[in-house]
């Protein structure tokens, strides 16, 4: 007898019951980059730069990282679909170790680029508060991984209140920590005593900031772990080369993909800081706000992830395939909602963000260009998601290769220098790379999820 599928009504129910707190999770992820983006816009054109610079480096090389991490969540999510909450334990285990490990290397990795970089063209002298920035962001990579780690635990177990609680909390201590970091203690009242004796650090207060921030957030879910009981034997603490071996088997194109997603934009944010400060500036807060929305989407992609992971876990692949296309449905509706705000709202994002009166002209339009992409990258985000839940990670990377390296750059340096259209040739470059990734994923997982889908750990 066939396993039951739910329907569309029940699955959606159970999809949002899964991804809105998990979205906002995600969201305030971004959310904090974006509070970091206006605070320091704020400071100076040059800081704002600086600032997105050393973004693009950062999650250019967290990527690869992150990748790893996110390879335990379809083992995480099928251990839950069997079952065995044990195995489950035993694997968060193996992931803080992932954690350590990479993190340690790629934090070590992202203070040595500005050194790198004048080898390209970058003056020293612009990159001052580059390296200040990464030196002191360079701490958060452990964190943020092991928190990844964590997360997956949390949202495959379906217990993703503490991610709300601990994302409430970092956000407000964050946009605290930014003014006085960034300014300086004298911005506060005469009443915080020796507080107000803090320097202004500018950029580096930002990445302070962001670092103290993934430390209070991997505090609080961990103690949500605590309080989750397992039956059976203690789980093995140590490292389990065999068990990294196959999380590195999944999690490497996962990385890949993530790398080569993340890494078209550091490029595109590299050929933006060489035509200008302003264009730079522009760059940097139309993805500010791009990745608000787009996390969103990678919340309902990652929830997408669980319920497909559940089922695939739970042998029901008809499941699997109707928790995929309903997480797809509901990340596109969701982005095409915020494809509207950008489209009607570009003037008053720019103005809420602080952007000076030579960064303006550059931003709205890029503001238009981020609409047009807007439900094509949820596609592929969630695509991404329930193919991964389903443990096809591979072909993920092949199209973000395909999508965005033979199709997205190329695009963008004909049409931002060859045809002169700067940084919103660019950008319309990126975004036709997108919607052939798009494209592409949601082919993939509806011809995988037509055959037998099984279990990774089978």
């Amino acid at each position: 007898m066939s396993a039951p599928v739910k329907s569309r009504r029940e699955e959606f129910r159970e999809l949002m019951r899964l991804a809105i707190p998990i979205a906002i999770a995600q969201g305030g992820q971004s959310l904090m980059s974006l509070v970091d983006t206006l605070v320091v816009g704020r400071a100076s054109t040059s800081a704002l730069a600086a600032v997105g610079l050393a973004n693009a480096i950062f999650f250019a090389v967290s990527g690869l990282g992150m990748g790893l991490m996110m390879g335990f969540d379809p083992l995480l999510s099928q251990a839950f679909g069997a079952r065995n909450a044990s195995r489950a334990r035993a694997l968060l285990w193996q992931g803080g170790w992932m954690a350590l490990f990479a993190g340690t290397v790629m934090g070590a990795l992202v203070v040595l680029v500005p050194d790198v970089l004048p080898f390209f063209g970058y003056p020293k002298e612009q990159l001052v508060e580059t390296r200040a920035y990464l030196f002191w962001r360079a701490p958060s990579m452990v964190t943020m991984l092991a928190f990844l780690s964590v997360r997956a635990y949390l949202q495959s177990a379906a217990n993703t209140r503490p991610l709300v609680v601990a994302t409430v909390a970092a956000n407000i201590f964050n946009l605290l920590a930014d003014i006085v970091l960034v300014f300086g203690g004298g911005v506060l009242p005469e009443g915080f005593g020796p507080l107000r004796n803090i320097p202004a650090m500018g950029a580096a207060g930002a990445a302070l900031a962001t670092f103290l921030c993934t430390v209070l957030q991997l505090a609080i879910i961990l103690l949500a772990v605590r309080s989750i009981g397992v039956e059976g034997a203690r789980p093995i603490r140590r490292p389990v080369w065999t068990d990294l071996a196959q999380a590195l088997r999944v999690g490497l194109p996962i990385g890949l993909h993530l790398a080569a997603e993340i890494g078209v934009f550091a490029l595109a944010g590299a050929l933006a800081f060489k035509l200008g400060e302003a264009s730079m500036g522009a760059h940097q807060i139309a993805l500010s706000f791009a990745s608000l929305s787009f996390t969103i989407a990678v919340g309902i992609g990652n929830a997408g992830s669980v319920r497909v992971g559940w089922a695939v876990g739970a042998h029901n692949t008809p499941q699997a395939r109707m928790s995929g296309f309903v997480a797809l449905a509901g990340g596109g509706s969701f982005m095409a909602l915020s494809a509207l705000v950008f489209a009607f709202f570009p003037r008053q994002l720019a103005w809420l963000a602080g952007a000076s009166s030579d960064v303006v002209p550059l931003l709205v339009p890029l503001m238009m260009v981020t609409a047009v992409f807007q439900v094509f990258d949820g596609l592929q985000g969630v695509g991404a998601g329930v193919l991964r839940g389903a443990g096809d990670t591979r072909f993920t990377f092949l199209a973000n290769m395909v999508g965005h390296y033979a199709i997205g750059l190329p695009l963008s340096l004909v049409l931002g220098f060859g045809l002169g259209l700067g940084i919103l040739g660019i950008w319309w470059g990126l975004c036709a790379g997108l919607i052939s990734v798009a494209l592409a994923l949601v082919w993939r997982f509806n011809r995988l999820s037509a055959g037998t889908l099984r279990p990774l750990e089978a």
